[in-house]
């Protein structure tokens, strides 16, 4: 689905960024005007023009604030919060930048205003993890005891962002619903410097553990959904805590080894790395998907070298651990995903528990990696699946 771009990755996460619009998270006129500033392919140039449009949208906020004007203030606060997150998107080339911590700082503290300023019920909460925390925000529709949505990201989004794709319909629903970031993700990445770890159940397991202390929550309705990479994630977690009523893996994935996914590619056999890296430099410099998957990797893995995310990333299967898992999995696809095609089929095929593949294609618009552009409909389907499970 092209956007503005030739190039499908800023096609694409141009597409993302608009996909919010029907839940406050921009407006399409801001999106395209300044799609149509940013120089094909450059980072620099995409950094700046969505951190000028940011930026206008924190002020234009405050001075709604200061005005009394407080809908307004929350609304442009939304906005400018979603676009802070765009604008740091491509920065990870370069973890030392100053301007990464600055801005996903401001798309945090954007955030939390328009919260603040909203009419919404929630809790800004921070879930005791092993040496450190797992901030998270927990919705609520009201005080009764709900149904609980339990929901994480992936390779690069964050908690806040969650409320656009996911928080808002389930609310609507009658669900309340928690988001967390843990180790690889948002400020357990940034503020704790934990990088992703492949024992995600240790990281579900204590959040879960959180919940079942909350008056508002049915222990035994805790529906986790894991978006993108989180999607094998999510799959991790269901295989060892059986307390998960069902799983939503948005989308399907089995496996996040690199070295698979080089090799699917037409690379190299893996035994000369030498070779391999060179490779993945050129096609690093050709491909601005190719540059982003392997910079972000190099900041979400904590590794120093493309061998060592190599390294890293082979622990990232679902071989062994996809059959353990007991409750209801629902295994999205898309057609068109640019990340994991034919991955969906493959946890799929492994799974032994009540399962369902749901597909989405261009027909709904939804053919894109997490349906991005149609979420509206996914999230219609993905609750039509879990209000069928009663």
């Amino acid at each position: 689905m092209k956007l503005v771009f030739n190039d499908p990755t800023f096609s694409f996460e141009t597409l993302r960024t608009m996909g919010y619009a029907s839940y406050g998270g921009s407006d399409i006129g801001e999106v395209l005007a300044t799609a149509n500033k940013i120089e094909e392919g450059n980072f620099e140039s995409w950094f700046e023009n969505w951190n000028k449009l940011a930026t206008e949208l924190d002020k234009r906020a405050n001075s709604f604030e200061t005005n009394g004007e407080i809908v307004s203030a929350s609304q442009s606060y939304f906005k400018a919060s979603n676009y802070y997150r765009t604008a740091e998107f491509f920065l990870h080339g370069s973890p030392n930048d100053e301007r990464l911590l600055k801005t996903w700082s401001a798309s945090r503290s954007t955030f939390q205003k328009a919260l603040e300023l909203s009419d919404q019920n929630y809790e800004i909460v921070d879930i005791p993890f092993e040496n450190g925390s797992l901030p998270a925000y927990f919705y609520t529709v009201d005080d009764q005891a709900r149904p609980t949505m339990l929901v994480h990201g992936g390779y690069d989004s964050t908690g806040e962002e969650l409320y656009f794709q996911v928080v808002k319909d389930a609310l609507a629903r009658g669900y309340n619903c928690l988001t967390f970031e843990g180790p690889g993700q948002g400020g357990v990445l940034r503020e704790q410097h934990q990088a992703f770890r492949q024992d995600w159940e240790n990281v579900v397991s204590p959040v879960i553990d959180y919940l079942e202390k909350r008056p508002e929550v049915l222990n035994d309705k805790i529906i986790l959904m894991g978006i993108s990479f989180g999607g094998l994630l999510a799959a991790r977690a269901a295989a060892f805590d059986h307390r998960i009523a069902a799983c939503v893996t948005d989308d399907g994935l089995f496996s996040f080894q690199f070295s698979k996914a080089f090799s699917a590619h037409g690379g190299e056999q893996l035994n000369n790395f030498e070779v391999i890296e060179n490779k993945l430099k050129e096609l690093m410099r050709q491909s601005t998907q190719v540059r982003w998957v392997i910079e972000n990797g190099l900041y979400t893995f904590g590794a120093k070298s493309i061998e060592e995310l190599f390294q890293k990333t082979e622990q990232y299967t679902l071989e062994g651990f996809a059959e353990q898992i007991e409750c209801p999995v629902l295994v999205c696809e898309a057609s068109n995903d640019h990340f994991f095609k034919g991955q969906p089929e493959l946890l799929y095929s492994h799974l032994q528990s009540k399962k369902t593949l749901m597909k989405f294609g261009p027909a709904e618009g939804a053919e894109e990696h997490c349906h991005l552009g149609a979420l509206n409909f996914y999230n219609q389907k993905a609750f039509e699946w879990i209000e069928g499970l009663d």
